[in-house]
């Protein structure tokens, strides 16, 4: 998710979950290339991590591709679902499900470059092309070219009229197409994504299809990973204070090397959602954590508000 699943970001998740596959923000290809590319390649005990792109050029695709193996990605993720009016002006996002074969050719040029999976994320159609047959066409040629792993938000995208918020929820989730695009498709895996806000629809779902993917919900509360982690795999819950201390520890790591503390602590708004003094802290971390001086006491103050509902005095 852009703006969200950054390095910091990804730390802290893989803290409360050892098992899932964290995704990178979408970077576009041109970004990658020419602009600060040790930067948008940099990740750090996040394993294992995809690297989402954009863009739909194959030759730059293909380039990108050997940059983000050689950084250590265990997956490449083309995005032909984001709707947002600046991947449209650039010929990427969810307008490429209007051109399945050249989707088709940036799969083809960037799976040749490289010997990790290259997989493909998409919506279920866009606008008034939104019939089973006109998915099932798109995913058609991609899956010849050799492509095996596609993630699909089951909702189509709305590209004139509907902000990407917007697109996120009101065109309705359509999960019967992934369960017939497997069908359709059996020696693929198709992975749903959209509406899921709950261990127990993963759960659900999982018993449909062969795998699924959270993005929004995770971010607004963490915590859902841990009871995902405990449902599906029977991982031990990890006490809160300990993914506190760890990432405390990280925090201070990060402004030792002049990080400023807003990069690591935005991440940190949803991490107590449901429990006692959450509104009070995730307040407290807004005021203060994009002030250019803030430093390690606006989490530690943060935390206060937690600990003071929970002994009150």
């Amino acid at each position: 998710m852009m703006g969200c699943t950054d390095m910091h970001c990804r730390y802290l998740l893989r803290l409360l979950s050892p098992n899932s596959l964290l995704y990178s923000e979408m970077i576009t290809a041109d970004a990658l290339l020419h602009g600060d590319t040790a930067y948008f390649l940099r990740h750090l005990q996040d394993e294992p991590v995809a690297f989402q792109l954009g863009g739909s050029n194959p030759e730059k695709l293909a380039r990108c591709a050997k940059l983000i193996e050689s950084a250590g990605y265990q997956e490449i993720n083309l995005n032909a679902g984001c709707p947002s009016d600046r991947v449209q002006v650039g010929k990427i996002g969810a307008c490429l499900m209007a051109e399945p074969l050249l989707v088709a050719d940036c799969y083809s040029a960037m799976q040749s470059a490289v010997n990790i999976p290259v997989t493909i994320k998409s919506r279920i159609g866009i606008d008034d092309q939104d019939s089973f047959a006109f998915f099932e066409d798109f995913i058609r040629p991609i899956h010849g070219a050799g492509c095996r792993t596609f993630i699909v938000h089951a909702r189509k995208a709305i590209l004139k009229g509907l902000s990407p918020k917007d697109n996120r929820t009101i065109p309705p989730l359509k999960y019967e197409y992934v369960y017939d695009i497997q069908e359709a498709f059996p020696d693929a895996t198709f992975v749903l994504n959209g509406g899921l806000v709950s261990s127990q629809q993963v759960v659900k779902e999982l018993e449909l299809v062969k795998g699924v993917m959270l993005g929004r919900a995770v971010y607004s509360n963490p915590w859902l990973l841990v009871e995902i982690e405990a449902d599906l795999f029977g991982t031990p819950l990890p006490a809160r204070r300990e993914i506190v201390t760890l990432y405390r520890r990280y925090i201070l790591d990060g402004l030792a090397e002049g990080t400023y503390f807003k990069h690591m602590g935005k991440h940190l708004l949803g991490l107590f959602t449901g429990i006692p003094g959450a509104r009070a802290y995730r307040r407290h971390l807004s005021e203060h954590m994009f002030k250019d001086d803030a430093g390690i006491e606006c989490f530690d103050d943060a935390i206060e508000l937690i600990r003071a509902q929970a002994q009150p005095e």
